[in-house]
């Protein structure tokens, strides 16, 4: 079964507005000017067939006002009788004004009539008039000559309206249009035809149409241009929004500000109001945190004081380590929650600094021989994350990739859609999927005999969510473990 137009469409567009209003825009354009060329044609046909018609309908107003003021109609004569002479001449008894068929001669002169009016004066035109009295023919114009005209009967005695131009030929296959009339004088029909080559109405439109055609391709190209031009205009201040809230994201405005159009304040609005709300839910929840930081200190400060009474003395020193690190940890969530508290605005991050201060000191103070830290990381490289957090996240993933190293430790940073991405990776053994997830739980450690609690890889993870960022772990090229952070960017990155 196939999916419905509107799905093909989507999938056609992609899923762009931009693309979705181009193409419907630009589709109309496609449809509605060839319709506008047929609806136009048709018009121009009518147009041209009016003018051949009048055109027409001028000579035979002449023919038959000369018929109505010349001389009664007589019957053939002794001389009619006999058939034109050779020689006769184009005016008089004997000339085209008066033959019949057959060389016979019927008694009506034209003389009257003054000289010939293009184009009816050109032989062989299709441009021809006759004049038939009781169905013999008794005048001509001189661009007929001899030529017999096939001429279909009149249904009327008038010539009705222009759209019912007759069709007929010669008897060489010229094609012709016609208009006559048929009426009675002094006891006699008389019949007029007035012809014209089909070509007259044919190459008039052929050339109209041709420049209509070029005129309206003109204009469907200028349209879908100007098609372009409107939608990049119209989406603009969709464009400048997503910036406003980009900068939202990276710390560098509160909310969103700036003239907006009408159809968009509603939408400004809530998302103003879901900013102030999520910061109010953020505030609130560090001030918890704060909170509960207060709450353990009373009771660390307990545990402390009793971890000094333990024996042996390696016992008492492993505890106070513990008492140690819980106390360094809730200090810094405090001092986190505290500023969140205060309103503080998020801070920038030089990564490359901060990242290569780290890697020197790390591998300076490691006890283990060997094991170098290959730093690849951009000058200018900069987070919208706080630099403690910073240094606590690349402190956690360095110090396990060293860890676990044989003899190298790469530190990698470059930029990418807005978020500066971190690789951090070793050339050690490496873990499966299993024991990744079993290392991103708190307190869960694969290798007991190492020193540590099992929290850096968690908390790194954490604090990186926080900053709308992730942790993600894989199998490195050089074997060991590769862990990539990645965190927001700000403007000063560079691209």
């Amino acid at each position: 079964m196939r999916p419905p137009l509107r799905h093909r469409f989507a999938a056609l567009v992609g899923g762009s507005l931009r693309a979705r209003l181009v193409a419907s825009a630009a589709l109309f354009v496609l449809v509605a000017i060839p319709l506008t060329g047929l609806v136009l044609a048709h018009v121009m046909e009518g147009v041209v067939r009016a003018e051949v018609a009048g055109r027409l309908d001028l000579q035979l107003s002449a023919l038959r006002s000369a018929l109505d003021d010349g001389p009664p109609l007589r019957p053939p004569g002794p001389r009619e009788e006999t058939g034109p002479r050779e020689d006769a001449g184009p005016r008089g008894e004997e000339g085209p004004g008066g033959r019949a068929p057959g060389g016979r001669r019927a008694g009506l002169r034209l003389d009257w009539l003054g000289p010939e009016r293009p184009p009816f004066d050109r032989p062989d035109t299709g441009w021809y008039w006759r004049v038939t009295v009781d169905g013999r023919e008794v005048a001509a114009s001189r661009s007929l000559r001899r030529e017999a005209l096939d001429l279909p009967e009149p249904d009327d005695e008038e010539p009705g309206p222009p759209h019912r131009l007759a069709s007929a030929q010669t008897g060489e296959g010229e094609a012709l249009l016609v208009r006559s009339i048929r009426f009675e004088r002094d006891g006699r029909e008389v019949r007029i035809d007035v012809t014209a080559p089909h070509a007259a109405l044919t190459a008039p439109l052929r050339d109209a149409v041709l420049a209509v055609a070029g005129t309206l391709a003109l204009l469907g190209v200028l349209l879908i241009v100007a098609i372009l031009v409107q939608v990049r205009f119209g989406l603009h201040p969709l464009e400048r929004l997503r910036a406003s809230l980009a900068a939202v994201r990276e710390g560098r405005r509160e909310r969103i500000e700036g003239p907006q159009p009408a159809e968009l304040r509603a939408l400004v609005g809530e998302l103003n109001a879901l900013i102030a709300q999520d910061a109010a839910h953020l505030r609130q929840a560090r001030l918890h945190v704060a909170n509960l930081a207060h709450g353990l200190k009373t009771p660390l400060a307990t545990l402390s004081a009793a971890a000094e009474r333990i024996s042996p003395p390696e016992r008492r020193d492993e505890m106070q380590g513990l008492m140690e690190l819980m106390d360094r940890r809730i200090r810094h969530h405090l001092r986190r929650a505290r500023t969140a508290a205060l309103g503080g605005a998020r801070r920038h991050a030089d990564v490359t600094r901060h990242a290569g201060d780290l890697a020197a000191m790390l591998e300076k103070f490691r006890d283990r021989d060997g094991v170098r830290i290959e730093a690849r990381l951009p000058a200018g490289l900069v987070a919208a994350v706080d630099g403690e957090d910073l240094d606590e996240m690349l402190g956690n993933l360095l110090d396990n990739a060293l860890r676990h190293a044989r003899s190298l430790v790469v530190l990698e940073g470059a930029l990418a859609d807005r978020e500066v991405l971190i690789r951090i990776c070793d050339d050690g053994r490496g873990l499966s999927t299993d024991e990744i997830a079993t290392v991103r739980q708190p307190g869960r450690r694969l290798d007991e005999s190492q020193p540590g609690h099992g929290f850096g890889i968690p908390i790194t993870a954490e604090i990186a969510e926080l900053y709308g960022g992730r942790l993600d772990l894989g199998r490195a090229g050089e074997g060991g473990l590769e862990a990539r952070l990645a965190l927001p960017a700000t403007a000063a990155s560079p691209p």
